[in-house]
Formats: structure tokens, C-alpha cells, sequence
């Protein structure tokens, strides 16, 4: 296991044992089966629409407490997303049969993580970034992070971290930015806090979507969300 990621998993608050019982139920089978059911049309709708890029929304569990996987990207790369916090992915290759062939094979090229299909959930509805650029969100579950090696590329990540989803779910852990035009409100972003990284832009979007997703009666998307980096 990637060191770093050791430590800032460990390192996050503790969760109360009543709390991970409760949240445990978003990555049971019964949960994946009614997550995959929604999204199985729209994988099938998304897989042919086209998309720029693609990033894979890595659920896991870390010493048996689910959480999500985030990486930060280098500040030594070129570009607008240098030093953001990121779901591992990135533009499509001609060789990219989908979406989710994309998210895969950038997740391996990121992390050295060869992952197969049948760990996708399935593809959530594509977002256009700040560019204007489509990109498909692939959620898939990774399993327990302790049975896997992670190999970050130090060209392209900074470092590994995850936040439990309890964290995510807590409301004092979410935050609110609404931008205005021409002295009018117009847009509410999300933001997730208090973690190692704050969580923003089009990964936060992601992430909001997410939740949305896993957690219906629990998370409640509370903003009026412009998709936009």
C-alpha cells in the first residue's frame, strides 16, 4: 500500500463505530445492485455519447471503512489542472473503445492500478468541465485498498488520499460557493472540507453526484449546480 495514502487515511478524524455500521451499507452488495440498475441505462445511453475525457470515481474501503479515492495532481505539470484534486482519469485515446476503456486505462497509467471491468458500477451522466469539454464520470468499486499496490507516477500524481464516505456525509464537511453575474446570483458550487485536500470544482460535482447516488433518504444535493471547472 502507497505509504502516503496510509498515512492520510489513518490520519483523518475517527469515525464513531455506530456511524461506519451505518455507512458500511453503501458499498453492500444490495446497495451495488440498486446502483448498477440506475445506471445501467444510462451506461448504455453514455457509452455512445461522445466524450473528451473520462475519469474513474474510485470507491474503497479502507481498513474496512468505505471511503473514496482522490489523487492530486502534480504542480510540476503543464496545464489548468495542475495541483487540483482529482478522480484519477483523463482524455480519451483513439485506442479507447468507451468511456469506460478510457477511465481504466488512465487509472493504470496514474496509479499502475489494472483494474477490470467488473469492478465498474457503471457510467454516470458525462459533465462539460471549464473548457466546455465532456467528461464521463466511471464509478466503479476498487475493493479493500490494504489487498491492493498503488503506484503512483510521480509525472502525473502528487499524492493518494481518500476521505470515508461518513466524512463526506457529514454536513459540516460540505460547503457552498455561489457566484454571481452582473451583481446576480447565478450558480452554487459544492465544496468538501476538512480533509487533506480541499475538495472543489468539477470533482466536487462529481463527487456531490456521487453521493446523490449512495446515499438517497441521507445526502440531499442542496445546490443549484452549474457543471464547470
Amino acid at each position: 500500500m502507497f505509504p502516503a495514502l496510509r498515512h492520510l487515511c489513518h490520519g483523518m478524524p475517527p469515525t464513531p463505530i455506530s456511524y461506519v455500521g451505518l455507512v458500511r451499507r453503501y458499498l453492500s452488495w444490495a446497495n451495488e445492485q440498486r446502483c448498477r440498475k440506475l445506471l445501467e441505462a444510462s451506461t448504455n445511453r453514455y457509452r455512445q455519447e461522445p466524450v473528451s475525457a473520462a475519469v474513474l470515481v474510485s470507491l474503497c474501503s479502507v481498513a474496512g471503512v468505505p471511503a473514496v479515492l482522490y489523487t492530486l495532481r502534480s504542480s510540476t505539470m503543464t496545464g489548468m489542472h495542475k495541483g487540483d484534486v482529482s478522480f484519477p482519469g483523463g482524455k480519451c485515446d483513439t485506442c479507447d473503445r468507451d468511456a469506460v476503456a478510457t477511465a481504466l486505462r488512465e487509472t493504470h497509467e496514474e496509479l499502475n492500478l489494472r483494474l477490470g471491468e467488473d469492478c465498474v458500477w457503471g457510467v454516470m451522466k458525462p459533465l462539460p468541465d471549464r473548457r466546455g469539454l465532456k467528461v464521463a464520470p466511471v464509478l466503479a468499486n476498487l475493493g479493500p485498498l490494504e489487498h491492493l499496490t498503488l503506484k503512483p507516477n510521480s509525472q502525473e500524481v502528487e499524492t493518494v488520499f481518500t476521505l470515508p464516505i461518513s466524512h463526506l456525509l457529514q454536513e459540516e464537511n460540505q460547503g457552498y460557493t455561489n457566484f454571481c453575474r452582473k451583481g446576480q446570483y447565478s450558480y452554487t458550487m459544492p465544496v468538501f472540507l476538512h480533509g487533506p485536500h480541499r475538495i472543489w470544482g468539477l470533482t466536487a460535482i462529481i463527487t456531490d453526484f456521487t453521493l446523490e447516488l449512495l446515499a438517497p433518504g441521507t445526502y440531499y444535493r442542496r445546490t443549484r449546480v452549474r457543471a464547470t471547472r
